[in-house]
């Protein structure tokens, strides 16, 4: 099963090349056709990591969510679920260009962690596990969304704040429309984030008998929390929208970034079996 679960892995990876390569190659030709094989790709890179997911449960015996290499992968399958219930939606030109280069970076980093499959610790075998890492991640999937539009709004401003519409400019959405893809995704994306934290703080109660224990990963999740909650507050209150929105969810993003990766390696903690 472990040869198999590993097959499906790379074909997964492989997919999602396409996928990447198929939105690429539209971002430049502008080719209905090619957009269309991209979606068709795209698609198929989700269900196909969908089977991985349930390939490795079974492996496993419990969610795959306890190491860093899991972790990674649903991260990636959170973003590509998102971008296509998004997409399902609404239509946002070139979006899925950006996005899949994101998805395509997070399954090649997923490739480089170990695939070992190590004991569960304890504290983590509860049903507790998929509701609260699930729910974190699919949060982080959207936020995500709200980044790689933040990136494409900051190239559009650069290309009409040049006066000189060059490579960019024709390809990439209205700033409204931009702005408003960063206004539903942050959100969305916000609501699931801070369910992942509320779920945390039951579990931690019943695992370890408090609400909180300024455990470092709890302490950057909620610095991550109050970025968003900044941002999404002086949104509707101040009026906070274009360059600046963008700028607070790439920022937003690299903290998210910061504690799914940086904490673990770096300051240790409770936490730090995601590795």
């Amino acid at each position: 099963m472990s040869e198999i679960s590993y097959l499906l892995f790379q074909t997964v990876v492989f997919v999602t090349f396409l996928a990447c390569s198929a939105y690429c190659v539209f971002f430049v030709s502008q080719k209905s056709r090619v957009r269309n094989v991209a979606r068709v790709l795209l698609v198929s890179s989700g269900v196909l990591q969908t089977l991985y997911i349930l390939s490795r449960y079974y492996l496993v015996g419990h969610a795959p969510i306890t190491s860093q290499h899991e972790t990674v992968v649903v991260f990636a399958w959170a973003t590509t679920w998102a971008y296509l219930s998004f997409r399902w939606r609404y239509t946002v030109k070139n979006f899925g260009a950006f996005v899949s280069l994101l998805i395509m970076f997070l399954l090649v980093l997923s490739s480089l962690a170990s695939r070992e499959i190590s004991e569960l610790v304890p504290a983590l075998q509860s049903w507790w596990l998929p509701v609260h890492a699930g729910v974190s991640l699919f949060g982080y999937g959207f936020l995500s969304l709200a980044f790689c539009g933040g990136l494409m709004y900051l190239l559009q401003e650069r290309e009409l704040k040049s006066k000189r519409f060059g490579y960019f400019f024709p390809r990439l959405p209205s700033l409204e429309a931009l702005d408003q893809l960063n206004s539903h995704c942050l959100t969305v994306g916000f609501v699931f984030l801070s369910l992942g934290i509320v779920s945390g703080s039951i579990w931690a109660r019943q695992a370890w008998g408090t609400y909180w224990q300024w455990d470092p990963k709890e302490t950057w999740s909620l610095i991550t929390w109050f970025i968003y909650l900044i941002q999404i507050h002086q949104r509707f209150t101040a009026g906070w929208r274009g360059k600046r929105a963008a700028i607070m969810a790439i920022s937003g993003f690299l903290a998210v970034a910061f504690t799914l990766w940086g904490v673990s390696y770096l300051l240790g903690g409770v936490h730090s079996y995601a590795r």
